[in-house]
């Protein structure tokens, strides 16, 4: 194909992902055009794929001359000023009917205002999952957007998708700013799940005494059954690397306790209190993250290790199991508010089966989910999960017991548990709350009697 032959896509960012993007859409018989400021850049994804003839023109504008119209872009940038930076620079160069499409990790109050100022063409944010191994052999996409623009794209994107039992792993996930929510709501529950399983290694070795090996043989004992999934998967093969500089010792033993963070853990838990969803499991373990940052303090004040203590490995199992199932719940929650609140028509099923394969957060339980998900009409998923949780209480309550007595850490999964036992108790701490704000501030309240009918009393004895 010579230079100047119509390319089906351009992609613009030829970093890891976006060199990716490129090779999948090739081998999936695409023509290929890629821009990057970046010589480097632009050889690499030639030579990435030699069997492959991508058109890699040195400036953006030659980019554009180059695709087939009306035209199909995906931008593969960091998220943030560079965006908008792109978006500028292509501008002049589309026509009416063109669409582009921002593949990174935007945060979805900026996707909501480029789809607005997008003059003549369809912008679309889309989230993508799977890393970059994933983006090569097939990751979970979620596009949001105009409809139509969605479905210009959409051959391609299906051939790139990761496919699972149903189907390829991307769909529409609804209007203006959709896809890149679901994708913030994905990460989210990926910190929730991450949190949990880190708080159940240090369980596995410091309360039961488990050594690497047999850590990573429970794990992968768990990952047979419900808790089956890409994160516990990986979980159970970190438990078992050896330090390359000294063979004797666990390499996980010379990681530096601090976690990184790239903001849409955060984001997610901002979304949700503007929204008034409660996601407690991945609210702590976004704070879990944040503590870990503050390391010389954590030493200057640490107390030693902290006792064993009696508990078994199917207690924890269940405790880890029902945690996982709550920070699952509480993201499907948290986009049930945002479509009561946006209507963008967000399909919570179709997002639960564009997860079963190719994402990061794939897992068994997600077939749970596109079960329940069709009939769960309230605000809350939970209520629709009894049957789920119930069997698992009482090993969840002994676990979060038996850990916090003897100071071991267990934030997510006690967040989790204080989640569940709130949404099963009928009567709770509001009428305190409630009565509190009538005394100091007139804020009435209503009577079991009378819900309807707002009354106030001085509340002095």
């Amino acid at each position: 194909m010579s230079d100047e032959a119509k390319r089906d896509i351009g992609v613009v960012g030829l970093g890891v992902m976006g060199r990716n993007l490129a090779r999948n859409l090739a081998r999936g018989g695409y023509s290929v055009a890629g821009y990057d400021p970046n010589e480097e850049a632009r050889t690499g994804l030639r030579e990435s794929e030699p069997d492959h003839d991508f058109a890699t023109p040195a400036d953006l504008p030659s980019m554009v001359a180059l695709l087939e119209r009306p035209r199909r872009i995906l931008v593969m940038v960091p998220a943030g000023k560079i965006v908008d930076a792109v978006l500028k620079d292509l501008e002049p160069h589309l026509d009416e009917g063109d669409v582009v499409i921002d593949g990174g990790n935007s945060l979805w109050h900026d996707t909501m205002r480029r789809e607005r100022d997008a003059k003549g063409y369809h912008f679309l944010g889309m989230g993508v999952s799977g890393g970059a191994q994933g983006a090569l052999i097939g990751p979970s996409m979620m596009p949001g957007g105009p409809k139509e623009g969605w479905e210009r794209l959409r051959p391609l994107l299906e051939s790139m998708a990761a496919t699972s039992d149903h189907g390829p792993c991307v769909t529409w996930c609804g209007k203006g700013p959709a896809g890149h929510f679901v994708k913030m709501t994905h990460n989210g529950i990926e910190y929730g799940i991450m949190q949990i399983l880190g708080e159940a290694v240090l369980l596995m070795k410091r309360a039961l005494g488990l050594g690497p090996d047999d850590a990573s043989a429970l794990m992968n004992e768990w990952n047979e059954g419900p808790l089956g999934g890409y994160l516990t998967e990986i979980t159970a093969d970190i438990l078992k690397v050896r330090d390359p500089e000294d063979e004797s010792r666990p390499l996980l033993d010379q990681v530096l306790d601090v976690a990184g963070q790239k903001g849409t853990g955060r984001w997610t838990v901002l979304g949700a209190v503007e929204l008034g969803v409660p996601v407690p499991t991945i609210a702590a373990a976004v704070d879990a993250r944040a503590l870990s940052s503050f390391k010389s303090v954590r030493v200057g004040i640490a107390t030693g290790e902290r006792p064993a203590i009696e508990l078994s490995t199917n207690d924890l199992r269940d405790a880890v199991t029902a945690s996982v199932l709550a920070s699952y719940a509480q993201g499907f929650d948290l986009l049930k508010g945002a479509d009561d609140e946006h209507h963008w028509a967000i399909d919570r099923k179709e997002v639960a089966r564009i997860w079963t394969a190719g994402c990061i957060i794939r897992s068994k339980m997600l077939e749970r989910f596109m079960a329940i998900l069709p009939s769960a009409e309230g605000p809350m998923l939970g209520a629709a999960m009894t049957d789920d949780f119930a069997p698992l209480l009482s090993g969840w309550r002994k676990t979060i017991a038996a850990a916090s007595a003897a100071g071991h850490l267990v934030p997510a999964m006690s967040a989790s548990l204080t989640w569940w036992e709130q949404l099963t108790t009928e009567v709770g701490t509001a009428r305190v709350i409630q009565a509190q704000r009538d005394r100091f501030g007139h804020h009435t309240f209503r009577r079991v009697s009378d819900p309807e009918t707002p009354v106030h009393d001085d509340w002095q004895p």
